[in-house]
């Protein structure tokens, strides 16, 4: 692929028009396969065993359940209906929404090709990007929602919100034509997914016990170990969006990599240097931030840029959890919209800066300056937060009418969800 073309690559990475005369590549069709393996591992039971250690010790399952559930019930849909409205031409309706010409996957065949691999490839790749965005916003509103609500609302957003603005991004919808700097998801998937739990955080209220006693990860130890295996599927989620296997997929990958070190580090030395004691938990918020910063920009910055971009997401991460988040007395459980919103929104703005040429990125499309670009990222995300918004307030609203409300009862949420909503417990507590 030449240079000049990479501009374009979001468009090509889910418009299938784009491509021309398909032919299949056994080696990027391998590639495709192991990102999308990646993606899975990121999830489950990266995410899960991420967020499971951050929870209180009687609530640890009920978040590794949720993960999970989220995971299997959101690919389901988007096998029967999801892929289809997400990647297929919405003929009239297309700047917004695909067709259901390929609901329950009908005219899909194991010759079928997207680019160089098969698209059941694809669609395996694709459904991991749609199951791990509903799953991160279960962190906001850990220990305290009915599993029930868990699932009508997953099921909700993920019809009304992550299809119709994943076809936007991706599918050939309005958002493709403008060239936005967006690789692999940073509108799509963490603004989106920021967003989202913010609002939760905000309909649902405040866990019983929140700002009397202190919520510290109740296992460290699980939650490096999820930080670790997230780390290790990034490197699939951004560097499969370049669907083959070629220098610039690696240069992704690495960019990727790269990010979350600089987080990782940025968010040390400054909690090091304010609170006189690196932490764990800091370390691995910082990667995460990090991440988050680069998923957008990790396709046209070169790698020193994308140092810089983790170096400076992960600090705008830090500050709205020690600073605003408690002014604003926010109970977003596991700082999803501090770390994926805001980040998103900071690695989004600064896209554009690393992507200059004089910083080692790949430019602009022809003709187009930073201020413009600047402008179009900038709009598009700004869109991306009404929308999110507006979707997840509808999706909350209608979950607890159908539900009769979102929360347990104060009893339950006392007690944990771990007995009390699945009858089981995270650890055995000796008597002696």
């Amino acid at each position: 692929m030449k240079r000049t073309m990479l501009f374009a690559l979001p468009v090509v990475l889910c418009s299938f028009p784009a491509f021309a005369a398909p032919m299949l590549n056994s080696g990027d069709a391998a590639f495709m396969f192991v990102t999308a393996l990646l993606v899975l591992l990121m999830t489950l039971p990266g995410l899960a065993l991420f967020y499971g250690g951050m929870a209180q010790s009687k609530n640890v399952l009920s978040v590794l359940m949720q993960v999970f559930s989220v995971t299997a019930l959101v690919a389901i849909l988007f096998t029967l209906y999801g892929y289809s409205f997400t990647f297929t031409d919405g003929k009239t309706l297309n700047s917004v929404i695909g067709s259901g010409e390929k609901v329950f996957l009908k005219n899909i065949t194991v010759d079928s090709l997207v680019g160089t691999v098969p698209e059941y490839v694809y669609i395996f790749f694709m459904m991991t990007f749609a199951a791990i965005t509903p799953a991160l916003i279960t962190g906001s509103f850990a220990e305290r929602v009915k599993f029930s609500a868990v699932l009508v609302f997953m099921a909700i957003w993920a019809t009304i919100n992550y299809i119709p603005l994943a076809h936007m991004a991706w599918g050939g919808g309005w958002m493709a034509a403008l060239s936005v700097q967006d690789f692999a998801g940073g509108n799509v998937v963490h603004i989106n997914s920021g967003i989202a739990s913010l609002v939760a955080a905000l309909i649902i209220g405040r866990r019983q016990n929140f700002g009397s006693v202190a919520l510290t990860p109740h296992n460290m130890t699980m939650t490096m170990t999820g930080g670790a295996m997230l780390m290790l599927g990034w490197l699939g989620f951004c560097g499969g969006c370049a669907l083959a296997i070629n220098g610039y997929a690696m240069l992704v990958v690495l960019n990727t990599l790269l990010g979350a070190f600089g987080g990782a580090v940025a968010w040390m030395f400054i909690e090091w240097r304010l609170q006189k004691r690196p932490s764990l938990l800091g370390i691995v918020s910082g990667a995460v931030a990090g991440m988050v910063g680069i998923t957008p920009a990790c396709g046209y910055v070169g790698p020193v840029g994308a140092i810089c971009v983790g170096i400076l997401t992960a600090p705008c991460c830090m500050a709205f959890v020690t600073l605003i988040k408690h002014r604003l007395n926010l109970d977003d459980a596991f700082d999803v919209f501090a770390i994926h919103g805001i980040g998103g929104i900071v690695g989004g703005l600064l896209t554009p800066i690393f992507a200059l040429t004089s910083l080692g990125g790949s430019g602009f499309v022809a003709g187009r300056l930073i201020g413009e670009q600047m402008l179009v990222n900038a709009g598009v995300i700004v869109f991306s937060i009404l929308f999110s918004a507006i979707t997840s307030w509808i999706a909350l609203k209608l979950t607890g009418v159908l539900c009769n409300g979102l929360r347990v009862d104060r009893e339950d949420e006392f007690d944990g969800l771990d007995l009390t909503t699945h009858g089981e417990v995270g650890y055995r507590h000796s008597n002696s």
